[in-house]
């Protein structure tokens, strides 16, 4: 990892250039949103905010969904689906997010949402979403091409963030959003290819991760949809299973899967990721479960979050997981930007027959 030549070999498409260009997305994102023309609606007759989106569309709108938990005063969901739930209509905002635009899933729900008469946003960076929002002369924001969908991260997330403080559906969060971009400015310099394992935080983790099934476990919270873009970016940029799940819901039940593991459990590692917002109550779990899986001898990590301001810590957690990710990716010797497997799936759902 900190032999420079090795890392261009492997990362042919200089992944980590996108990785550490977060802090400018979520700026940029931030001006993007900032310049939208808002429509003409009436704000008050939204009566719930749905997301369609699938993969890095999808995650996006999840930490901003975590991120707003307690501050929200109507239902906020994501679908990650073909179909709309029932109560879709006239007083729903949806919000059509497909990086490529031609999400299979996140069209056929446009389309629903159109036959429904919803409040429709549409936001990509081109593909058919775009045509059909500039036919249908409706509300689209175009974010920049030219990206893995996983990588674009800061647009998606900074543009729908932005945009429910512009409808003001919540309050404005433009500031916390300048403030957790210029944190992460300083926070990747640490984590960047030219800084050495001893002195890289995630060149560290990538180390305790290798060869191993990463378990992500947080608090619901504020924190499990980070846990969920840790085990996603794993997938993806390393080629590694992963899991995850959220305290206090895997007490309930998970818990109980560690108990006949055997030899298994050497191939397993869990990675804790903590806040100190966390709950009382959940943070007294954590601290019970880390003491139950090292009786176990189980390996456990935990990373605590960075920042003063909860958007900020969340991503925070959601930097160094990317930059983890990446680094696993080089352990494993695999090109972190290709995944073939999906662009397969996709080409054999287009097939005829």
């Amino acid at each position: 990892m900190d032999d420079l030549a090795e890392v261009r070999r492997i990362d042919q498409s200089n992944f980590a250039g996108l990785i550490e260009s977060f802090p400018e997305q979520l700026e940029e994102g931030s001006q993007i949103a900032s310049a939208f023309a808002l429509p003409r609606w009436k704000v008050s007759a939204i009566s719930n905010i749905v997301v369609a989106g699938l993969g890095g569309s999808a995650i996006a709108a999840e930490l901003v969904k975590f991120y707003l938990n307690y501050q929200l005063k109507i239902p906020f969901l994501i679908v990650r689906h073909y179909q709309l739930p029932e109560f879709v209509s006239q007083k729903s905002l949806v919000i059509v997010s497909s990086y490529s635009g031609d999400t299979e899933e996140t069209l056929s729900a446009y389309k629903e949402a159109k036959k429904r008469r919803a409040k429709i946003i549409g936001i990509s960076s081109g593909g058919q979403l775009r045509n059909w929002c500039q036919s249908d002369r409706g509300p689209f924001v175009n974010i920049p091409p030219g990206l893995p969908p996983r990588a674009a991260l800061g647009y998606s997330l900074s543009v729908i963030l932005l945009l429910l403080g512009r409808l003001k559906l919540v309050k404005p969060k433009i500031l916390e959003l300048k403030k957790a971009a210029k944190f992460l400015a300083e926070f990747r310099k640490s984590f960047t290819t030219d800084v050495s394992t001893g002195e890289n935080h995630a060149k560290q983790l990538a180390q305790k991760l290798y060869g191993k099934i990463p378990i992500i476990y947080a608090g619901e919270d504020y924190f499990y949809s980070v846990a969920v873009r840790w085990k996603q970016q794993i997938c993806e940029n390393a080629k590694v299973l992963s899991f995850c799940n959220a305290f206090p819901e895997f007490n309930h039940n998970e818990l109980v899967g560690w108990e006949k593991l055997q030899d298994f459990r050497e191939k397993l590692i869990v990675v804790m990721l903590r806040d100190k917002a966390d709950h009382k109550k959940i943070q007294a779990r954590m601290q019970i479960v880390v003491q139950i899986l090292k009786k176990k001898k189980v390996e456990v990590i935990q990373v605590e979050s960075r920042g003063k301001d909860v958007l900020t810590r969340i991503l925070s957690l959601v930097h160094l997981g990317d930059w983890a990710s990446y680094y696993l990716a080089l352990l494993n010797e695999v090109d972190p930007t290709p995944v073939g497997v999906i662009d397969h799936l996709k080409k054999s759902l287009a097939a005829p027959g």
